[in-house]
């Protein structure tokens, strides 16, 4: 299997399975003397880690980052740092039910990639989906620590801002409210319905999907290149290619198309440290290049293809038959596709702050 890395010179390979004995990532291209430690990855990878609560799945994982290479004790400040050699990091699985999963290994579940893995490559790992598992986000997320201390200066944020049919009250907007509730849910008020609404979801052995929204800060202007190296281009790649997204936006994204062109206009003035924008429907990005505003963009989470109900499907021998998913599943796998989605902004600005002093110094 090819393409399990991305990035240019801020590089990112993954690589284990759902319900192998460990999976993580080997980071290329940090910088030496950056100063890093397990606890630094830790804490993004605590925000992603499952069974935290009866919102999401319950397979219990305590994703603990082991840092295997690419870092020393400098003998100056005492601080373990980078060496700018490969950062290699390590997560352990287990809380593997693989048994969950044998009563579908010659069924394929309608939705995921069970069909597409076995037609292409000729084997298929049935045990929670393999490569194709929500659980190989654990080491992107691992992997956007570096990045983040790699962005020293820019924040990220990500909410969820639609679950099923159900959007937040932007009006009702706190980023405080997102530590506050199991949804990161910015909106204390929908928060509380959506308690119920997943409730039921869950209960019915179905599952929804939602809308995740992530806000880069502090991004300086010039990141991205035309025509090939636009900035919004590799933020929609990086975030198309988290498990279960089937579209992404930046800025005001298809909403601009009912927009007239006063209207989507960022209007421009005069400032001391440079131009005051009244607006921004472009989402922090004008020609694939930053502009010192908020870098906006979303995502849509399908539904979580691992349902309890029975669905109409076909077996190895291409016959008809019945399939129901057990074990445990997200009902809602959007939630934890929030600090994946953050992962993955500061994985790409990460790539394209040392892109941009690559060039321009």
């Amino acid at each position: 299997m090819s393409h399990n890395t991305f990035g240019h010179l801020f590089r990112v390979t993954t690589w284990g399975e759902s319900h192998g004995p460990a999976l993580g990532c080997v980071v290329d291209g940090a910088p030496a003397m950056m100063p890093i430690t397990a606890s630094d990855i830790q804490h993004w990878l605590d925000m992603r880690k499952p069974g935290q609560s009866r919102f999401t799945t319950q397979r219990r994982e305590p994703d603990e980052v082991k840092i295997l290479s690419g870092t020393f004790i400098d003998e100056k400040s005492g601080l373990e740092v980078t060496t700018g050699t490969p950062i290699s990091l390590m997560i352990e699985n287990v809380d593997q039910r693989s048994k969950d999963y044998g009563d579908i290994k010659e069924k394929f579940r309608p939705g995921h990639a069970d069909y597409t893995y076995l037609a292409k490559y000729g084997i298929r790992d049935y045990r929670g989906g393999g490569r194709s598992s929500a659980r190989e986000t654990a080491a992107r997320v691992a992997a956007g620590g570096i990045a983040r201390k790699v962005l020293n200066g820019v924040t990220i944020r990500g909410a969820l801002v639609q679950m099923g049919p159900h959007k937040i009250d932007r009006a009702n907007w706190n980023w405080d409210e997102t530590g506050n509730n199991p949804f990161w849910c910015p909106d204390a008020k929908a928060a509380a319905m959506w308690e119920d609404y997943l409730d039921g979801v869950r209960k019915a052995g179905s599952s929804c999907g939602a809308v995740i929204e992530i806000v880069a800060s502090g991004v300086p202007v010039g990141f991205g290149a035309p025509i090939y190296g636009k900035l919004d281009g590799d933020l929609a790649a990086a975030l198309m290619s988290i498990n279960a997204v089937k579209g992404v936006e930046i800025g005001d994204g298809f909403a601009a198309a009912a927009l007239s062109g006063e209207e989507n206009a960022d209007e421009m003035h005069s400032g001391n440290a440079g131009p005051i924008f009244t607006s921004n429907h472009a989402g922090g990005i004008l020609g694939g290049i930053s502009t010192g505003q908020d870098i906006v963009a979303r995502f849509a989470v399908k539904p979580t293809s691992s349902i309890l109900a029975p669905r109409a499907t076909i077996n190895r021998a291409g016959e008809d038959t019945e399939i129901q998913t057990k074990g445990r599943h997200d009902p809602c796998v959007g939630i934890r596709a929030v600090p994946v989605g953050e992962a993955m902004v500061a994985c790409v600005l990460a790539d394209h702050l040392l892109r941009h002093r690559g060039q321009n110094g």
